[in-house]
Formats: structure tokens, C-alpha cells, sequence
């Protein structure tokens, strides 16, 4: 069993979702005690943002240069790495009621036709199945049923959207929010989400 674990918080320590990926991960292997953990910190070991030189890279009318050939390649082993996964854990924040542009940068990477989705007759088909996916969610505000801030929710509705899009569609979510409203409303959603963690069954 291959588990891939990202983090793409830029708060370290302090970060909700490490928090709440980890004690996912964690839980897997209680439950997996023979899996195998491959770790991205997405922030630490940062992807460059696609340009026109990777566009021209991936053509032939460019030699790419050592800083864009080692990135390149760091996009490769994320496409390796997420085919070779059998579940998948994605430390999620919400930033400006989107993903992190760290995290973002990763599913430019995988998100690629004729590699993790293809065009056919009928429209597209994701070719990266039989996965399952945890995101460790956290939200300073609350974006769920009537909230009137709810269609400014760009962060799991879009990724849950781009991971359905390749064919990741076994998607459970372990949601904090409100971290925003202080300390105790953050120490209450914590403990919700652990016990939801805890029952996390094989």
C-alpha cells in the first residue's frame, strides 16, 4: 500500500490542514501497517509556476537549462508518484477562498491530457483510478449549506473538481473550519475532525 502525502500550507508548525494531514496519514498506517509514505512539502520544495519556457520545453523548440530541466523533472516524479499511489492525502488551506498557488502549481503538473486525462468520442476520461483521496481541509471562515459566503468556496469545490477530472473520485474530506474565530472555535473543529479521523475505516 503506497500512500502520497502533500502539504502545500505556507504556516509550518502553525498550520491546520499539516495538522489534520498528518493525523490522516497516521491513521492510515494504523490501518495499513505495511504502507509505504512518500512526503511532498509543496511549500519547502516548491514547484515553479508553468511558462511559456516549459510550453516551449515540452514542444522541442527550447533546450531547457538546468534550473528548467530539474524542474521538469520534479514534474515528472509527480505524475510517477501519484500513479504509484494506492491513497492519496492532500493538506488543503484555503487562501483567498482558493487552494495555495504551491498546491496549485502541483495539479498543473499532473493535470495533463494524454497522460492523466484523455479526449476521446465521448468527452474526457480520467486515467488515474482506483485511488482513494483524503483532504485535510481548513477554512478561516464557514463556506457550507446557507453560509452567505458559501459561492466564494473556490478551494475544495475546485479541487475536489480537478482530482474528479483525472479520475480521483473516492474523495473524503476532513474539514476545519472557522479557524479564524479564535482559539476555542479552532480547539472545538480540531477535535471534530479527529474524531471523524478516528473512524476511518479500511
Amino acid at each position: 500500500m503506497n500512500i502520497l502525502h502533500l502539504d502545500s500550507s505556507i504556516l509550518g508548525d502553525a498550520s491546520v490542514s499539516r495538522t489534520v494531514s498528518a493525523s490522516i496519514v497516521a491513521r492510515l498506517r494504523e490501518l495499513h501497517p505495511d504502507s509505504q509514505v512518500v512526503y511532498r512539502d509543496l511549500v519547502d520544495d516548491a514547484p515553479m509556476h508553468l511558462s511559456d519556457r516549459h510550453w516551449a520545453a515540452a514542444q522541442g523548440a527550447l533546450a531547457p537549462d538546468a534550473l528548467l530541466g530539474a524542474d521538469i523533472a520534479l514534474g515528472s516524479a509527480y505524475m510517477d508518484e501519484l500513479f504509484a499511489a494506492d491513497m492519496i492525502v492532500v493538506g488543503a488551506p484555503m487562501y483567498n477562498y482558493n487552494v495555495s498557488s504551491q498546491l496549485k502549481a502541483w495539479i498543473d503538473r499532473v493535470v495533463v491530457a494524454g497522460k492523466s486525462f484523455k479526449y476521446d468520442g465521448n468527452g474526457v476520461e480520467g486515467l488515474v483510478k482506483g485511488k482513494k483521496v483524503f483532504i485535510a481541509s481548513s477554512r478561516g471562515g464557514y463556506y457550507l449549506g446557507d453560509s452567505p459566503i458559501a459561492f466564494l468556496d473556490h478551494q475544495e469545490t475546485y479541487l475536489s473538481g480537478m482530482l474528479g477530472f483525472i479520475g480521483l473520485t473516492d474523495i473524503t474530506t476532513v474539514r476545519v473550519e472557522g479557524v479564524n474565530y479564535g482559539p476555542e472555535v479552532k480547539a472545538k473543529e480540531l477535535v471534530k475532525a479527529e474524531a471523524i479521523i478516528a473512524e476511518l475505516a479500511a
